[in-house]
Formats: C-alpha cells, structure tokens, sequence
C-alpha cells in the first residue's frame, strides 16, 4: 500500500469520498472502508476510514489496519489505527500490536498499541508488555503496566476470550 502525509490531496474527491463513506457505513460495508484505507493517498479519509472500522470491523480489517499500523507514515493515523484494532478485540491484531508498541518510532502509537493489547486481553502480549515497560517514554511503560494488570485481572478470575468474546451481544 502506498501512504502519504497529504491531508487533503483533492478537495472535490475528498469530499465525495465522505460522502459515499456516510452511505456506506449504514450499509455496514466493511470492504469498502478497508479499500479506502489502501487506495486512497488522503490522510483524512485514512483517518475517517481507519475510525469508523471500530464499529464495523472484523477479521477482515485487521490485515489492512495492520498494515496501516507499521507503514503508514502519519502518526496519527498508525494511532488510530492501533485505537481500532483495540476496540475491534480480535487476537489476529496481537503480533501487529505487540511490534509497534516495541519499534513504533513515536510515542505516542507505542502507547497506543500497548493500551489495544490490554484492551483484547490475549496473555500472549505479556512478554511485549514486559518489554514495554523499560520504554523510555512514560505513557508507554505506564500504558504497558496499566494492560498487564488487566490481563492478570483476567487471568486471576479466569474470565477467558478477548475484548470481542467478552462484549455484550444484542
């Protein structure tokens, strides 16, 4: 995927491409905002995009955030995408998370990543949260810390599954 740091590139474009986001969202079409995320060179509709995959993502948005998360070179956007892989709650995010919270060059994603990694609640990020935990920067070791105590709180009362498995169903 090629990612740029242009915030509007196209006036006209960007706002059509609003637009036809505002339709697709009440359709609930997931593909579409995964295609916006590798097609479109704007860093607001990346942005917009990566946001609104929070309510509708699934296992299919996580390659594409993923790939967002380490190569997108805006921090804001690999941040929110980190922010969405949390909130979606699918372990197929983990080893995604787990590398940016270690090699994220900004802190700011670091810390994002490492929060996502408590919020899905898979024991199998509790080696890279140790590690983040010498991180330099203090958001990011108090964000590890802050997720390692959820996963022993999981782990102590035996409430198994990811954020997903544990979310109320309708």
């Amino acid at each position: 995927m090629k990612y740029t740091t242009v915030v509007v590139d196209d006036k006209k474009h960007c706002l059509e491409v609003m637009r036809q986001m505002e339709e697709e969202f009440k359709k609930g079409n997931e593909a579409f905002f995964v295609k916006v995320i590798q097609d479109e060179p704007s860093l607001v509709l990346r942005v917009h995009a990566v946001t609104i995959l929070a309510d509708l993502g699934g296992e299919a948005a996580i390659p594409a955030l993923t790939d967002v998360l380490l190569h997108d070179p805006d921090p804001l956007v690999r941040h929110e995408a980190a922010f969405t892989m949390g909130q979606i709650g699918l372990t197929s995010g983990v080893k995604g998370l787990e590398e940016a919270t270690l090699t994220d060059k900004d802190p700011i994603v670091r810390h994002e990543s490492a929060a996502a990694l408590g919020s899905i609640g898979s024991q199998s990020a509790k080696l890279a949260l140790q590690k983040a935990l010498k991180d330099p920067d203090a958001l990011v070791s108090n964000s590890a810390a802050a997720s390692l105590f959820n996963l022993e709180f999981l782990e102590t009362f035996s409430i198994g599954g990811t954020a997903r498995d544990r979310a109320p169903r309708p």
